[in-house]
């Protein structure tokens, strides 16, 4: 039991036998009633304390030095205003339980309370530093590896938290009879094990689980919300679920994104012209930080360096593509024209 239930118990204990002795005393009635009265008086007194503050306070201590002050506080205001009633015995006998049951109580409630208020901000801010630093992998992330350079170059930081049903699932994906599978939990495992050694960084692995979640993405998402950790991911559809869930995510592929060059219509490239498009006589080429790039009347080009001018861009959640075509040379009349004037 805490310490500041246990106080409130005695507390409205010791207020039914005061209530009790009082009505006894006064022959105002049976000591049942006053009893009554009693735990009547003393739940709403430690009802309005409670209110104050909903967190308990943790030490015992303060709460009997303040029970000690607020006796002595009594004392003091009883050996004051006795001589006022001292014609009156039964008043004097009331206004000294009322006396002693109220300031003691009020003490030793205000000195838990202020006790409580000397560790809440450095609590808090622990709190809130802790899990700002905490972040989870999913399994995509993971696997995709580029996480690992992100961390080399010192722009992420923190705790990484990795549950075991993750690793669960990089151990199936890793023992799948599907050689690509295969090899991509093996690279999965390899990624969270070159994040071990990095210096600065700590991958916990957490027992955590959620057996009445089936889902992986799910799971990450509740998790992420009990520990008020941010979580780290290229799915497009987890990172949906999370911030509508109102989980910060950390999505790679945006920030890919954000860090691609700026490409304008009517600037000019070249481009290697790689396979055919969707569309008739269109080519695809690629960037090199792998920006697709459609390009018109492209077909005839496969397999060679063609200059082109951007047309388009158009932004999509999955990414960036870039629409062109192929540069005009100018011609022999043309250039004629131009060395005549």
């Amino acid at each position: 039991m805490k310490p500041v239930v246990f106080i409130n118990f005695i507390f409205v204990v010791i207020s039914a036998f005061v209530a009790s002795a009082i009505s006894t005393s006064l022959q105002s009635g049976t000591p049942l009633f006053g009893a009554g009265l009693g735990l009547l008086a003393g739940g709403a007194l430690v009802a309005l304390s409670l209110s104050l503050k909903k967190k308990a306070a943790k030490r015992l201590g303060w709460g009997a030095l303040g029970f000690a002050i607020g006796v002595l506080t009594a004392g003091l205001i009883n050996a004051m205003t006795s001589p006022f009633i001292l014609f009156n015995p039964a008043a004097t006998l009331i206004w000294t339980g009322i006396v002693f049951l109220f300031f003691p109580y009020m003490g030793m409630t205000i000195a838990l309370k202020w006790q409580e208020s000397l560790h809440e901000p450095a609590e808090e801010k622990q709190n809130v530093a802790s899990s700002e630093s905490l972040k989870i992998l999913d399994t995509s992330v993971i696997i995709d590896g580029r996480i690992s350079d992100l961390c080399e170059t010192g722009f992420l930081e923190g705790v990484f938290l990795t549950p075991q049903f993750i690793l669960h699932e990089l151990q199936h994906i890793a023992d799948s009879s599907d050689s690509m599978k295969r090899a991509r939990g093996r690279r999965g495992l390899d990624v969270l094990h070159k994040l071990q050694e990095m210096p600065g960084f700590e991958v916990r692995i957490v027992d955590t689980d959620y057996p009445e979640i089936r889902e992986v993405d799910s799971k990450i998402v509740a998790l992420a919300k009990d520990v008020s950790a941010k979580v780290i991911t290229n799915d497009l559809n987890l990172n949906k679920v999370a911030e509508l869930q109102g989980v910060q995510v950390l999505n790679i592929n945006q920030l890919c994104n954000a860090l691609k060059p700026v490409v304008l219509p009517g600037e000019v490239m070249r481009v290697f012209v790689l396979k055919e498009g969707k569309e008739f006589a269109q080519g695809i080429a690629y960037l090199d930080d792998g920006t697709m790039i459609v390009i018109d009347e492209a077909r005839k080009s496969i397999g060679k360096n063609v200059a082109i001018t951007v047309t388009s861009v158009l932004q999509t959640p999955a990414g960036r593509m870039i629409f062109s075509r192929i540069k005009e040379e100018p011609t022999r009349e043309a250039v004629r024209a131009v060395r005549g004037t």
